[in-house]
C-alpha cells in the first residue's frame, strides 16, 4: 500500500489495528477532512462534529485565520528551543497575559503537561514562599477528576482503567468530594501541609458535571484564607465552551460586552490547553502572578517544543478568533437553547434521564447502567444519522460542537439527536 493511495473506512481502521497501540477504543468512523462545524469520512460522508476534539476545536476545523498563522510562521521559523529567544514567543505572553489578566505565562504543550507544569510550581511555591518542610507538601484533588494519564496524575485518578498495573504511584495528594465545601474545608482546617486545591471547574470526562451555584467561589476564599493556592485546570472547560472565556468567569468574561471585569473567580495558577491552538497544534499554558511565578528559575522546568514560533503565532491568532467572532456569546446562547430542548424533551423520552451542563459543553445521562452499551449504540446510530458524539463513563454522552456553529445549524442537530433517541426506543 502506497503512501498516496486512497484508503477504505475499513482498510484505516485495520492498520491502526495491526500498527499502533490499542490505548484508543474509536467510534467505528474514518475522518479525511473538516470545516467549521463540519467532517468529512474518507467515502465522503458528511457529519457534524459533537465532540471537537474532546474542545480542542472550539474554533472550528481548520479555521482560516489560524491555518494562516500556522503556515506562515511554519515557513518561517518553526523550532529554536529555548536555548535562544525568538521573536514571536514573547509577543505571545505579552497578549495572552493581558488576555487572562496575570503576570506571566509559562508555555508547554499538552493539557497532561501543563497540569503537571503547575504542580510542580505549586510544590515550589509552597516550601520557598509558604515554608512548608521539604518533600512535606500535599495538594487536594477531587474524585472522578480527569486531569490527563501521566504517572503522577493517575496517582491520584479514580479511574482503575488508567490506573491499574501502573504503580507505584506518586504521593502527596489527598482526594475530596468534587462540589463539597465542607470536606474542602475540613482538610484545610486539620493539615497545614497543603499547598494547593486543583479543581476542573466542571468536571468533563466524568460526564459534564456542573458544580453548585457559588461552589468555585467559595472554594477559593477557603484556600485563600489558609494560605493555599487555588489551581483551575480549564483545559476543557476555558477559551469560551462553557459560555465564558473561562468556566472560572461566572457571570461575567473578557470577552462579553456586559463584562464587569471582575472574574467571579480569580485562580492563583490558570492551566489552558486544547483550544488555547483551535486544534491546530498542540499548545498548553500555565498562568500565574509573580509572586507564584517567579519562584521557577532557569534549569527548573521546561520543553524542547514549549513556547516555540508555531506554537506562539497559532495561540495568538486562536485567541483572537474568540474575541473577535464572540465565541464565548455564542457558546452562551446555544447552549440555553440545547438545554431547553433537549431537557423538554426529556419530559416525554424514559430513555433520557437527565440534561445538564453549561455553553456549549453538555451531556445527557442515560438511564440505564454504566456498564450498559446503550450510549455507545446511540453514538453508533447517531453516527450513521450524520452526527458524531462518544460516550463517557458508560451511560453519558457528552455534546460540544464547536463554538462557531449556527442557531440554523443547532436546531438541526437537536432534531438528529431527538430522531435517533425516539426511534433507539422503538
Amino acid at each position: 500500500m502506497t503512501v498516496l493511495e486512497k484508503l477504505t473506512s475499513q482498510q484505516a481502521i485495520d492498520l491502526e489495528n495491526k500498527y499502533g497501540a490499542h490505548n484508543y477504543h474509536p467510534l467505528p468512523v474514518v475522518l479525511s477532512r473538516g470545516e467549521g462545524v463540519y467532517v468529512w469520512d474518507v467515502e465522503g460522508k458528511k457529519y457534524y462534529d459533537f465532540l471537537s476534539a474532546y474542545s480542542a476545536v472550539n474554533q472550528g476545523h481548520c479555521h482560516p485565520k489560524i491555518v494562516n498563522a500556522l503556515v506562515q510562521q511554519a515557513q518561517t521559523l518553526a523550532l529554536t528551543s529555548r536555548a535562544f529567544y525568538n521573536d514571536v514567543l514573547g509577543k505571545y505572553e505579552q497578549f495572552a497575559t493581558s488576555f487572562f489578566g496575570f503576570d506571566k505565562l509559562l508555555p508547554m504543550n499538552t493539557g497532561a503537561e501543563a497540569v503537571e507544569t503547575a504542580l510542580k510550581i505549586a510544590r515550589k511555591w509552597a516550601y520557598e514562599v509558604k515554608g512548608i518542610d521539604e518533600n512535606e507538601a500535599e495538594i487536594i484533588v477531587c474524585e472522578n477528576n480527569f486531569h490527563g494519564r501521566t504517572t503522577t496524575i493517575i496517582s491520584f485518578s479514580n479511574d482503575e482503567n488508567a490506573r491499574k498495573n501502573f504503580g507505584p504511584f506518586t504521593k502527596g495528594f489527598i482526594k475530596i468530594e468534587y462540589d463539597n465545601l465542607l470536606a474542602l474545608e475540613e482538610v484545610l482546617q486539620s493539615n497545614t501541609n497543603i499547598a494547593a486545591f486543583l479543581v476542573e471547574p466542571i468536571q468533563g470526562e466524568a460526564g459534564v458535571y456542573v458544580p453548585s451555584e457559588g461552589y468555585l467561589a467559595t472554594a477559593k476564599r477557603l484556600c485563600e484564607a489558609h494560605n493555599v493556592l487555588f489551581i483551575a485546570d480549564e483545559v476543557q472547560t476555558g477559551i469560551a465552551r462553557t459560555g465564558r472565556l473561562l468556566a472560572t468567569c461566572g457571570n461575567c468574561s473578557c470577552v462579553d460586552k456586559n463584562c464587569s471585569g471582575t472574574p467571579e473567580v480569580k485562580p492563583d495558577i490558570l492551566i489552558l490547553g486544547k483550544a488555547l491552538s483551535g486544534g491546530a497544534y498542540p499548545v498548553s499554558a500555565v498562568l500565574a502572578n509573580n509572586e507564584i511565578m517567579n519562584v521557577i528559575k532557569p534549569g527548573n522546568h521546561g520543553s524542547t517544543f514549549g513556547g516555540n514560533p508555531i506554537a506562539a503565532a497559532v495561540a495568538m491568532a486562536a485567541l483572537e478568533v474568540v474575541r473577535d467572532e464572540h465565541l464565548a456569546e455564542n457558546a452562551s446562547k446555544l447552549g440555553e437553547i440545547f438545554r431547553a430542548e433537549l431537557s423538554e424533551f426529556a419530559k416525554e423520552n424514559s430513555l433520557i434521564k437527565l440534561v445538564r451542563g453549561k455553553g456549549l459543553l453538555n451531556a445527557i445521562v442515560i438511564n440505564d447502567t454504566e456498564e450498559s452499551d446503550t450510549a455507545w449504540n446511540i453514538c453508533l446510530q447517531l453516527r450513521d444519522n450524520g452526527l458524531l458524539a462518544k460516550p463517557t463513563h458508560g451511560n453519558i454522552i457528552r455534546f460540544a460542537p464547536p463554538l462557531v456553529m449556527t442557531e440554523t445549524q443547532l436546531h438541526e442537530c437537536i432534531e438528529i439527536i431527538k430522531k435517533t433517541i425516539s426511534n433507539f426506543q422503538k
